[in-house]
């Protein structure tokens, strides 16, 4: 485990817990250097003071915030620990919440939470358990790395999580990223809904980073002066357009056949709401037209029905296993 990046307590009301905060998650991505492509020298930046042209050290160096133009005014670590907020060294509970209010969007990094001293071991349990019986988060505020920061606290295993937030206004809005509208048919919904069935698990899966081990591969090849491995499969041309109701039934296809499962894999129509009284005539009328619908469309389905298993085949055969 790494080393505490953080010490100092967590807070609700007049409950207080010792806490050391270190790192939940680690970094596996492959780090590049920059070289000169001529002759494969490194290449290298200094920290060089425009002043003097003196190459500094870490230790000689501290953040300054330009205040005016021209005017740079220092801020030390001693400067941001000794400011007067509450959270400087504590982690302030301001609210329990259900968990399903949070939107994803606005986590960022995990840390955990370790109790300091024995003396935290009975408040940290009685808070774990609180947590876990209400089935709600806490939201907090706490200082980390020169700003006050938002953050979210749950319960792992036997361990308290904590996650940076982002503030509402550092969330841009997507409203202007939507799509234009389009016409959907149900059929074309029903087969989404029966793709996701397919594809739906218990848990999530044990996942890999295919990327980093296809990099170490191509890496390790030119380094024992090896040709690098060939891409495989066909990858589609973006942009490429489909008969949605025929990728849709191929997906299910390859979806069933990467499982082990055997059957027919066409997308059926699954079960509408059910009706109510008050809506029996335009219920009856919604059926009408979904039978019309069918019957003109059970002439194409069974043309296309050799062709998309034949499509289904290929895809699955040559298609490799998501791993993202």
């Amino acid at each position: 485990m790494p080393r505490p990046i953080w010490t100092g307590a967590i807070s609700f009301g007049l409950v207080t817990i010792p806490i050391k905060v270190l790192p939940a998650t680690e970094n596996h991505t492959i780090s590049f250097r920059q070289i000169h492509l001529e002759d494969g020298g490194r290449i290298r930046y200094r920290k060089v003071c425009e002043l003097d042209g003196k190459q500094l050290t870490d230790d000689e160096i501290t953040r300054g915030f330009e205040y005016a133009k021209d005017t740079l005014v220092a801020v030390t670590d001693k400067d941001l620990d000794d400011m007067p907020l509450p959270t400087a060294k504590a982690i302030e509970i301001v609210a329990f919440v259900p968990a399903g209010s949070i939107d994803p969007v606005r986590i960022g990094a995990s840390y955990y939470l370790e109790g300091d001293g024995q003396v935290a071991a009975k408040p940290y349990k009685l808070l774990r358990q609180a947590l876990e019986r209400s089935a709600k988060v806490a939201v907090a505020k706490f200082a980390l790395r020169g700003r006050e920061r938002l953050g979210l606290l749950r319960v792992k295993q036997d361990t308290l999580v904590l996650h940076s937030m982002h503030w509402p206004d550092e969330i841009r809005s997507p409203e202007s990223l939507a799509p234009a509208p389009v016409e959907l048919t149900d059929e074309e919904v029903d087969g989404a809904l029966a793709l996701m069935d397919t594809m739906s698990e218990e848990h999530m899966p044990e996942l890999t980073d295919r990327y980093r081990e296809a990099l170490e591969d191509v890496i390790a090849a030119k380094a024992e002066g090896r040709e690098p491995p060939a891409a495989e499969g066909d990858e589609k041309q973006a942009g490429e357009v489909v008969d949605l109701m025929a990728a849709l039934n191929a997906s299910v296809a390859a979806a069933r056949e990467q499982r082990g499962e055997d059957g027919d894999a066409t997308v059926h129509e699954m079960p509408g709401p059910k009706k109510t009284s008050g809506g029996k005539s335009t219920a009856k009328k919604s059926a009408g037209k979904k039978t019309a619908s069918a019957k003109a469309s059970a002439g194409k389905s069974t043309a296309k029905k050799g062709a998309t298993k034949k499509t289904a085949a290929k895809t699955a055969a040559r298609r490799p296993r998501r791993a993202s």
